[in-house]
């Protein structure tokens, strides 16, 4: 019979679970559960018998994939996918999945809640500004930046976007202006939020000289990922620009240095973009649906690695 392991060291609620179970079940395929484990021996055990893996943040790393012989699909129930070895699970012959579009909602809300944050100053009772007028620039237009810029214009935000994979054509039929260069973006909004991959382009290309184009007063918000952001190139802004802020989701690995200019630097102790219920819910039935759907039909459509 084939098995499906769902291996989450920080489990998807009850409910998600029990949806996992009757999409598996339904099937004629077997559930098994790996959860709050402390080990990673733990997940090499778990792993050895299973034709199908259904993960959240967990490392999919080279040894683990070592370790399960059997295993024909990995699926990251999310939409980034850079805890899973691509390289690895490609050489094995593995499929590697993500669930995009799963959690968008959840990451863009939280991402105009920062925003609110920052603009009232962290809730203090300090007088603020508002978000109607300004200029929110996306950097990135796919499932989350495009969610972002529809709730922000029902706020009265302009919004301005860069994103060289969507046609500019599409965006401005949105009511969007089209940024000509990523410069152009960062030059020309008093805030951005930021929903690029990290990957080998992009990390640390977020860095001084592009952030320090900001308008005074700007806002850098990251729902992404850490490995986008020059930590040293942020901090060093922040000491010289005293109206700059940055708010993110993602502790920086240079966090305590950084945490010296509270307030106009905020993390969330943990990632949270994708921390509702829906988006728990969500993302754990598509990855089971995605797992039926290519081992008996072979569909591949959200497959990310060759």
């Amino acid at each position: 019979m084939t098995k499906v392991l769902v291996a989450t060291d920080k489990p998807f609620s009850p409910k998600a679970v029990e949806g996992i179970r009757k999409i598996v079940e339904a099937a004629g395929f077997e559930l098994a559960l790996l959860e709050k484990y402390t080990d990673v021996n733990d997940f090499y055990n778990a792993v050895k018998d299973v034709d199908a893996l259904i993960v959240r943040s967990d490392k999919v790393t080279k040894e683990v994939i070592a370790h399960a012989e059997k295993l024909k699909i990995v699926v990251r129930a999310g939409a980034g996918f850079d805890n899973l070895d691509l390289a690895a699970c490609s050489e094995r012959g593995i499929v590697a999945m993500n669930t995009p579009g799963q959690n968008s909602n959840a990451v863009a809300e939280l991402a105009l809640g920062f925003m609110i944050y920052m603009a009232r100053t962290c809730f203090t009772p300090a007088t603020g500004s508002e978000l109607i007028g300004k200029r929110l620039g996306i950097h990135a237009y796919g499932n989350v930046g495009r969610l972002v810029a529809q709730k922000a214009k029902a706020m009265g935000m302009e919004i301005m976007a860069f994103d060289p994979f969507v046609p500019a054509e599409a965006m401005a039929k949105e009511g969007v202006i089209v940024a000509k260069s990523v410069e152009d973006l960062y030059a020309n909004s008093d805030y951005v939020s930021l929903h690029i991959p990290a990957n080998n382009e992009t990390k640390k290309s977020i860095n001084y000289a592009l952030l320090s184009k900001m308008p005074k007063g700007g806002c850098l918000v990251n729902t992404a990922r850490k490995e986008v952001i020059d930590e040293e190139d942020m901090l060093k802004l922040l000491q010289d620009r005293a109206d700059f802020k940055y708010i993110t989701d993602i502790a920086a690995d240079n966090n305590a240095d950084l945490m010296a200019f509270a307030p106009r630097y905020f993390a969330t102790p943990k990632k949270m973009g994708a921390q509702t219920s829906e988006a728990n819910l969500n993302a754990g039935l598509a990855a089971a649906n995605q797992i039926i759907d290519y081992i008996k039909n072979g569909i591949t459509k959200f497959q990310v690695n060759k």
